[in-house]
């Protein structure tokens, strides 16, 4: 494991278990204020899912697949009824997301309209799911970079960051070489003991049992899109009505990053 901080990439330096409620504390030093939002919301849906609750992603299943086992809120709206405890990636992360902004316009929800607020829920008023590509869920959810999709194109809340410049509580897409894709939180770069470059995350996945955290080596991840929350406020001003399409987006190589923080690292 790396033990120092690089000048501009953020390397674990305290390793933590799979399960802690701690990642504010451990993972937003130095980072924006509205990362270390999204970390302490992932600390309160951790503290829900103590052993990460159960991961689940099957279609077709009744009751259907939970993108989240929580009640999820944006005050005292509610974005989603369970229909289980148990969730997957892409939920988990667009719960930490909901909970960062629920942190951030605190004093402004009131304002927020109807329309928007339903834009942000993840169920329509039927209690499906919203279809992908389809308001701020909807991309979220998509295949490909829908953090991105979502905070960037749709919303505007948001924007691309570069992998070098990630810090703690970015969002990341990312996909495997084994061809599927992941949707995650970004905790920091690591080393595994043979000194090969990983990425410490948090999500939801098989392998932890639900939510919880995980590390990847960068040569199992073939490519990755970062993005940051940045501008909560124009949850107040975004169009509940835009129509976001599926645009070619150049993801970032997860080899390029590896040399390069390699080279930082000394390794």
């Amino acid at each position: 494991m790396v033990s120092f901080l690089a000048s501009y990439a953020s390397f674990i330096t305290v390793r933590m278990p799979m399960y802690h409620i701690n990642h504010q504390a451990v993972y937003g030093q130095d980072t924006p204020e509205l990362n270390q939002a999204v970390l302490m919301a992932i600390d309160d849906i951790q503290a829900s899912a103590p052993d990460g609750g159960g991961y689940f992603m099957k279609s077709g299943a009744n009751p259907p697949a939970s993108p989240i086992g929580i009640p999820l809120k944006l005050g005292d709206y509610r974005l989603i009824s369970p229909p289980r405890s148990s969730s997957y990636c892409s939920g988990a992360s667009y719960a930490a997301f909901i909970g960062a902004l629920d942190t951030a316009t605190v004093s402004c929800q009131s304002e927020i309209s109807e329309d928007r607020l339903d834009a942000l829920r993840m169920q329509d008023q039927n209690g499906h799911l919203r279809e992908d590509m389809v308001k701020m869920w909807g991309c979220w959810n998509a295949d490909g970079p829908g953090s991105y999709y979502a905070l960037s194109l749709f919303s505007k809340m948001g924007t691309r960051v570069d992998p070098l410049d990630a810090r703690p509580g970015d969002f990341c897409n990312l996909d495997w070489r084994s061809g599927y894709g992941h949707s995650v939180v970004f905790l920091g770069w690591d080393t595994t003991p043979d000194g090969e470059m990983a990425m410490r995350f948090w999500s939801s996945q098989k392998s932890t049992n639900g939510l919880g955290d995980r590390t990847a080596r960068l040569s199992e991840i073939k490519c990755f899109v970062f993005s940051r929350l940045t501008n909560p406020e124009d949850v107040l001003t975004f169009d509940p009505s835009k129509k976001v399409g599926r645009v070619s987006v150049d993801y970032d190589s997860a080899n390029a990053v590896a040399a390069q923080l390699k080279l930082s690292a000394g390794l």
